[in-house]
């Protein structure tokens, strides 16, 4: 039965960078963000508050040749980089769509993009404003994953959306497995026998600790993100 009134107010989106390639071996994609804008530009209609944490493998797969035998922190420094190259497009394209975008970086890049600073970034969400996390947590060896249940937890996100090409968790590879079936629903504890792989160590970890739920979607599936916000059985609900 459909749902006519959002199951949650305040969500923290995690994009990775691949999902802005579309079709293209790296990079931005203009048609396939440009639909995500218009996804999320649905959810906020409905009044929910939304905040987006963005990954940057699209643009450092272009380098990750060069940065073969890097020390590990420089090439994660490149990678928060490529996240807030990300995140501006992002942005522009939001903004150029009709709605209120701000980006926030997790290092100081002030004439680009302004400083993370948490008060101001829920005053930004209570205004309405989409805000854009960049530069993952803005220190290396942790992931974007990470980033995500951070900020959803500083944010007071009702629930972290992780956004994959996958529409939920499966019990096998459903391209290689055609009995593989999707779990509508985990818990923290099932996700971690079972080695699912949904989310880094940390990230899962931080989440289940601060029991904010995880749900796990295909942001390619026209309309899945709305039918999420609303409640309805789109992908994966991880709990506690």
């Amino acid at each position: 039965m459909p749902h006519d009134r959002p199951a949650h107010t305040r969500i923290l989106l995690k994009l990775s960078g691949e999902a802005l390639m579309g079709d293209d071996a790296f990079g931005i994609n203009r048609a396939t963000i440009a639909r995500m804008v218009d996804e999320i530009g649905e959810v906020t209609r409905l009044g929910v508050q939304v905040a987006v944490v963005i990954g940057g493998g699209n643009i450092f797969r272009g380098v990750a040749g060069g940065a073969v035998g890097m020390d590990r922190a420089t090439a994660d420094y490149m990678g928060m980089l490529a996240t807030v190259m990300n995140a501006l497009a992002l942005g522009d394209t939001m903004n150029k769509a009709g709605l209120t975008a701000r980006v926030m970086s997790a290092i100081a890049i002030e004439q680009v993009v302004e400083p993370y600073v948490r008060p101001k970034a829920l005053q930004y969400l209570e205004e309405g404003k989409v805000v854009i996390f960049a530069a993952g947590t803005g220190n290396p060896f942790f992931t974007t994953d990470t980033a995500a249940a951070l900020r959803g937890a500083e944010i007071g996100a009702e629930i972290v959306l992780k956004a994959t090409k996958v529409d939920g968790v499966y019990s096998a590879d459903p391209k290689l497995d055609p009995k593989a079936e999707r779990y509508s629903r985990l818990s923290f504890d099932e996700a971690m026998t079972k080695n699912l792989g949904i989310m880094d160590a940390a990230a899962f970890a931080l989440c289940r600790d601060q029991k904010l739920p995880i749900k796990v979607f295909s942001i390619f599936k026209h309309g899945a993100l709305k039918r999420v916000v609303l409640g309805e059985d789109e992908g994966t609900l991880v709990h506690v």
